[in-house]
């Protein structure tokens, strides 16, 4: 076995579900590659190879979470977790594979160009199982409502222009309707699986409260937030935590996807759409908490309206969205719940929304 004492060796992982693809750097030397079953155990005894070498590990964020990066620092192992995006690629590089992937990773971190994405607290990321699986119901549930209106409007039972918001009410109505014994069977399919996924977001949004008074430091300053409701504050709270992962807010509002993407040249200089970085939901969530912030704090009302007259009212609302996050971060750090001053709260500042 070769001697590797006191040398650093860098291992890049390019992890999929069944397999791991390996390739270790060491002394800018290419000295291993190999592919193994995708199993924390069978990697650990691959590392345990380069005997008194003092190694560093990293593979891309992705499907498979932190499990391994957990399993990896819990034996010692000094490892980074990634962004994908953030992996250098040759502008001409046209093969892409689990060998070069790994290969790339490895050299790169020889070369101290990654950098970790933040890693949260178990308890967290068993918080953020429960808000994703909510929002991922909704998600469906809304789909089954979409479907239903559409099966109803070929069927001819509601017009074109019907607007009614899908309900527990309004579907029991619906089944009430004639329909032939086959349209019958299909809406009442459709129809139950609604309102199974309507009792199953209940049930998640009782674990969301027992959340909420378990993480109750945090759950105060979100709550505080004009125009995050219970539900947007939770999935905050539970996807951004307490922001310290931050340096500054150009890195969370990069996060949130909030940040405009910049076409500058020589002295011009160019905003582009936003970047659409992070979670949809964080933008999501925060685009529906700064149209109620606007009706009820008059600062975030005038910057609305300042920038909607040059840039238009979703640039607008981005812009808000933006500079409540950076709010929230700011209180966060401070400690405090957020307060609007009496100069600034208003019920008469209100805008349209249409």
């Amino acid at each position: 076995m070769k001697d590797y004492t006191n040398r650093k060796v860098f291992i890049g992982i390019d992890v999929h579900k069944k397999s791991y693809s390996i390739a270790a750097i060491c002394n800018g030397s290419l000295i291993k590659k190999t592919t193994m079953v995708a199993d924390p155990q069978v990697l650990l005894s691959f590392l345990h190879n380069f005997k008194d070498a003092e190694i560093e590990t990293a593979y891309e964020a992705g499907f498979s979470g932190f499990h391994l990066h957990r399993f990896l620092a819990g034996n010692g192992i000094k490892n980074m977790v990634v962004h994908p995006a953030s992996i250098e690629i040759a502008s001409r590089e046209r093969v892409k594979n689990d060998k070069r992937d790994s290969l790339k990773i490895a050299t790169q971190l020889c070369a101290g160009r990654l950098k970790s994405v933040h890693v949260p607290q178990c308890s967290r990321e068993d918080f953020r199982l429960i808000s994703r699986l909510r929002n991922s119901f909704v998600k469906d549930r809304t789909k089954k409502g979409v479907q239903l209106k559409s099966i109803l409007h070929q069927l001819g039972k509601i017009p074109y222009d019907d607007t009614t918001i899908t309900s527990k009410k309004w579907i029991e109505k619906v089944l009430k309707m004639e329909f032939s014994p086959d349209q019958y069977f299909v809406i009442k399919c459709i129809a139950d699986q609604w309102m199974h996924l309507t009792t199953e977001i209940k049930k998640i949004d009782v674990m969301l409260n027992i959340q909420a008074k378990n993480d109750i430091e945090l759950e105060k300053i979100y709550t505080s937030i004009p125009g995050f409701g219970s539900i947007i504050a939770r999935v905050l709270a539970n996807e951004l935590g307490d922001m310290t992962q931050f340096a500054n807010e150009r890195q969370l509002f990069s996060y949130t996807g909030l940040t405009p993407r910049e076409y500058s040249s020589g002295e011009h200089k160019r905003l582009g759409h936003i970047s659409r970085q992070g979670k949809p939901i964080l933008r999501k969530m925060l685009i529906q908490a700064a149209w109620i912030t606007i009706k009820v704090d008059k600062e975030f009302c005038e910057l609305y309206l300042a920038i909607s007259q040059k840039a238009g009212k979703k640039r607008a609302i981005v812009a808000v969205a933006r500079r409540l996050i950076g709010r929230v971060k700011t209180c966060l750090k401070e400690k405090r719940p957020y307060r609007i001053s009496a100069s600034a709260a208003t019920q008469s500042c209100l805008v349209s929304t249409s």
